[in-house]
């Protein structure tokens, strides 16, 4: 009989549904078990001295005599059982009902095969069907992450770490130097302008200004040679699409030009004007997903409308080539950069100040990437990974451009080229080599003088500068810690320090370090791992695994205050450098490319697999992210291996490969995928990964947490939208699978300080709550 008491008591507090309740179960049964371990029973039984009825409050009726008499064996089960519960148990929050999505009837039939497309209606992001779906699905997620009771501390640590003062590297231009600064919890980084190092400077551009909210940021930044204008292109809620603005240095005054329907366009000064290209003004509603065609090359004349513009190139046979432009130094040679895709690109250059100049077409295919340097004694300097994976510098005649005449300048090597600048007379190259940057020193007719500090491990980005300049700038960065910015001395090959940046963070107290793994074809791939010294591998610690992989994109060693969270509560944060990228140059990018690219996903699940089989972390405790192209990685490995990860974040990602390419400039990235149009072989390898068509029912998946934003024109949201659309309807398990949907934001960039703490905030307290770990800094 005493033993069905026990269990009787054991199943009322296992099934109590209230956090408060069971929490006074388990203090009162501990107590009152406590009595009779420590004391004699027999002694309370003779002299009635019985302890008041605790549990009269539950109106449940029980003999004493029974309880007394029990075993005390059994009552130390029952206390052990009871804390284990009260140790391992964590109060559930309640997902509310996902927003039911309806389903159309839109089929497509690629090569005789037919595929359903159920949530196609959610492509029209300006229907009011599709607002009221993004309102309702905020809804349920906002509604979960406010249940989150560590979710404020959260956001208040990100808050104090985030807020201290940062510089850029100045740069030059005529007369005057340029930085930019934030205090450390502006919104948008302020430009200054400077007569000299050691001057202020003074407020030239504050993008904190251009709107009440942060979401105006800037998108280009170019004063002109002569330090009379200030050209400027900002972006509004994170749109890739350009509004060009010029201002007076000298008086401050806001000139008339305006110019609109830019995108990917710079800023190259001529004269008393400037070069970009533009796009015509795509039609109302397609705005910010409508293909973008018939790219043109435009010099505006400061002081005229940008009607009166001169056209300076198109080709109308090639509507969906896109072009760049650039000036040589000296002035003499307009160059264009023809594109049709993310990677190869054609080269032509013209004359400049000669009347009916002819335009050369130097590179007439898309099979290589070719940069025009600069034009130095009399020859185009070239960087190209043709015929060399990891770059080379070639030397080209402008009067016999053809490439038999090409001479090798400065060979290829083990490091792949990721910058050059001509400072000072001097040829400064930035390799990148094992993901780690290191600068070599040139004379202009190419012989090697000396090495950048080789201790320097990081990544170094900078060197701005013209050829009469003695100095330049450039920044040091790690993973722990932010950027510091040097002055170099290009005549004596010396660096000093610049500035350095303080913050409520000590780097000393953690490691980053490079570990090779093996992927599953046998490949080696590098990794870095950093954590906190001394870290015990238990198999126990909350992980980020972050990944991209694709589109020749390199992520070497870099600052980021989100991560630090991780770091701080003894976590791991793990970066490997995937095939798809370009850490080893091109053959390394084509190697996780078209029918290649399930190399990528096979070495980020052989990265997690390590993590997990050298003790880092464990599934229970592995978090993924990547965004773009990452967000892709990550809803494909998620299908793919849902058993390994306990949290997964795709950011903006690319989840329906069957339909990426009609929207806005989506086609440019077939050289990464192919297109479902291309055979039925690559229409088949494509559906088999592609995120929305590969989730399959009766699978257990992780948390998940999309994140997406409403002026996504890049990567459109309808991707996100029918990607978690269909996990919803297709996963019914305990896991939550939200979508967290941003107002005016786009792909990333620009985005403003608050909108960053917030969203990381919700992430990092999504992660911890569903992988069981609560955070150091305490509930608040």
């Amino acid at each position: 009989m005493s033993n069905l008491i026990v269990i009787f008591y054991f199943l009322l507090f296992i099934t109590s549904a209230k956090k408060y309740s069971r929490f006074i179960i388990s203090v009162n049964l501990i107590i009152y078990f406590s009595v009779f371990l420590l004391v004699d029973i027999e002694k309370y039984l003779d002299n009635k001295a019985l302890p008041p009825n605790i549990f009269c409050k539950f109106s449940i009726n029980y003999s004493l005599n029974t309880l007394f008499i029990m075993n005390k064996i059994t009552w130390l089960f029952v206390i052990f059982a009871f804390l284990m519960s009260c140790n391992t148990k964590k109060e559930k929050i309640d997902i509310p009902p996902y927003p039911e999505t309806k389903k159309g009837d839109v089929v497509d039939e690629y090569f005789g095969h037919k595929v359903p497309d159920p949530y196609r209606w959610l492509e029209n992001d300006t229907s009011k069907a599709t607002a009221d779906w993004v309102a309702a699905q905020n809804k349920v997620t906002f509604g979960y992450l406010d249940q989150i009771p560590f979710r404020d501390a959260i956001k208040n640590r990100l808050t104090e770490i985030w807020d201290y003062p940062r510089i850029s590297a100045p740069f030059k231009k005529g007369s005057y130097y340029y930085v930019f600064k934030n205090d450390g919890l502006q919104n948008q980084s302020v430009a200054y302008i400077k007569e000299s190092l050691e001057d202020e400077g003074k407020v030239i551009l504050d993008p904190n200004q251009l709107s009440d909210d942060g979401t105006v940021s800037l998108a280009a930044f170019a004063p002109s040679e002569n330090g009379k204008y200030l050209a400027y292109a900002i972006s509004r809620g994170g749109s890739d699409w350009r509004e060009i603005y010029v201002k007076n240095i000298e008086t401050g005054e806001m000139l008339d030009d305006h110019i609109v329907w830019a995108k990917f366009s710079g800023i190259t000064w001529y004269k008393n004007g400037f070069f970009y290209s533009r796009y015509p003004e795509p039609k109302e509603g397609d705005k910010l997903k409508g293909v973008n065609e018939n790219n043109k090359v435009y010099y505006h004349e400061i002081g005229t409308s940008q009607k009166e513009d001169n056209l300076v190139y198109e080709d109308t046979k090639n509507p969906k080539w896109g072009f760049g432009v650039d000036v040589t130094e000296d002035e003499k040679y307009l160059v264009i950069y023809v594109t049709e895709s993310t990677s190869g690109n054609a080269l032509y250059f013209k004359e400049l100040g000669v009347p009916g100049a002819k335009m050369h077409k130097m590179i007439t295919s898309f099979e290589n990437d070719y940069s025009l340097l600069d034009h130095v004694n009399g020859k185009f300097l070239v960087q190209t990974n043709d015929g060399a994976s990891r770059y080379r510098i070639m030397e080209v005649d402008p009067k016999k451009y053809e490439m038999a005449n090409w001479k090798e300048f400065i060979a290829e090597e083990e490091g792949v080229i990721r910058g050059v600048s001509f400072v000072g007379g001097k040829l400064i190259i930035n390799y990148m080599r094992d993901a780690r940057s290191q600068v070599e020193i040139f004379n202009l007719k190419g012989k090697h003088m000396q090495s950048l500090d080789r201790d320097i491990v990081g990544t170094i980005s900078g060197f701005a500068g013209k050829r009469e300049h003695k100095e330049t700038f450039y920044t040091v960065t790690s993973f722990t810690t932010p950027s510091t910015v040097y002055r170099y001395d290009v005549e004596n090959n010396k660096s000093e320090l610049y500035r350095r940046s303080k913050i409520d963070f000590d780097a000393s107290k953690y490691e980053a370090k490079q570990i090779f793994y093996e992927s599953k074809d046998g490949t080696k791939v590098p990794m870095f791992i950093v954590h906190k010294k001394g870290l015990e591998l238990n198999g126990n610690h909350p992980t980020l695994l972050y990944g991209y992989g694709g589109f020749n994109v390199s992520l070497t060693p870099s600052f980021s205050i989100t991560r630090l969270i991780w770091l701080e509560n003894d976590g791991v944060v793990a970066i490997p450098n995937i095939r798809g990228g370009g850490e080893y140059g091109d053959d390394w990018h084509k190697a996780g490319t078209v029918m290649k690219k399930q190399n990528v996903f096979d070495d980020f699940i052989a990265a997690a697999d390590y993590l997990i089989e050298k003790k880092y972390t464990s599934s229970k405790k592995l978090t993924i992210q990547g965004g773009s192209n990452g967000g892709l990685l990550i809803g494909a490995v998620a299908n793919q291996r849902p058993e390994l990860f306990a949290v997964a974040f795709p950011a903006v990602g690319v989840m329906d490969m069957l339909r990426y390419h009609k929207f806005t400039i989506g086609r440019y990235w077939a050289t990464d995928y192919g297109t479902s149009e291309d055979s039925e072989e690559m229409f088949k390898y494509l559906l088999k990964y592609s995120p929305v068509h590969s989730i399959k029912e009766g699978t257990k998946y992780p948390a998940v947490m999309v994140t997406t934003a409403d002026h996504d024109d890049r990567v459109v949201p309808a991707h996100s939208f029918k990607y978690i659309a269909t996990l919803q309807d297709t996963y019914k398990g305990e896991n939550p699978v939200l979508i967290r949907i941003e107002a005016k934001a786009g792909h990333g960039a620009g985005k403003p300080t608050d909108k960053v703490i917030q969203e990381y905030a919700d992430l990092w307290s999504f992660a911890f709550y569903n992988m069981g770990v609560k955070p150091k800094y305490g509930e608040k």
